[in-house]
């Protein structure tokens, strides 16, 4: 049966909804090289941050450090969210590559690496060097607490993604509201 306000059945009504989504796709970033940082958001009220620090010499040192808060924010709820990673997308890509995703409102994502290279060796990095990041949705209040009933969230790398990608790969991918995702990676190669 057809929805109020919908003679035809066909959905009309959900298309008038709050529609969020983030996709990289195709051939995106296929064959690239290097450090690559994309932060990519549908929606309001996001925070993204790709946080770098990158030292080599003789007394080299590295240190980054990333915090983000956010409360008392009101938004709007999507009724249908979605982030993806299709098609041939980083196929054949190489190096440090640090990706977030986010289709939703509210939403931290934080990615973030320090590397130091100074004369041969290896020394383990202990879990005080690892504690840098901290990402917080905070409180928050949807504008709509009822639409989640009825929401609809989709997260995705197709199969075809990523295939033949050499490197580190940091990805965070969020569909939906007031979440929080971090990762970090910490590399300390220097004599002893």
């Amino acid at each position: 049966p057809a929805a109020a306000g919908d003679s035809a059945g066909d959905g009309y009504d959900a298309l008038l909804g709050y529609l969020a989504s983030s996709d990289i796709a195709d051939n995106a970033l296929a064959g690239a090289s290097g450090a690559i940082a994309v932060n990519q958001a549908a929606g309001d009220l996001n925070m993204q941050a790709n946080v770098r620090a990158i030292a080599s010499g003789e007394h080299a040192d590295a240190a980054a450090t990333a915090r983000q808060l956010r409360s008392n924010d009101r938004f709007d709820t999507p009724l249908q969210a979605s982030v993806g990673i299709r098609g041939q997308a980083l196929s054949g890509a190489s190096g440090l590559v640090s990706i977030n995703q986010a289709s939703g409102s509210g939403n931290a994502e934080v990615n973030l690496v320090t590397a130091v290279l100074a004369s041969k060796g290896i020394r383990e990095t202990g879990d005080e060097g690892l504690s840098f990041v901290s990402a917080s949705a905070g409180e928050q209040t949807s504008m709509d607490p009822g639409a989640s009933a009825n929401a609809s969230r989709s997260v995705a790398v197709e199969a075809t993604a990523l295939q033949g990608f050499n490197g580190v790969l940091q990805l965070n991918q969020v569909a939906g509201s007031g979440n929080a995702t971090s990762n970090q990676l910490a590399l300390d190669f220097r004599g002893r």
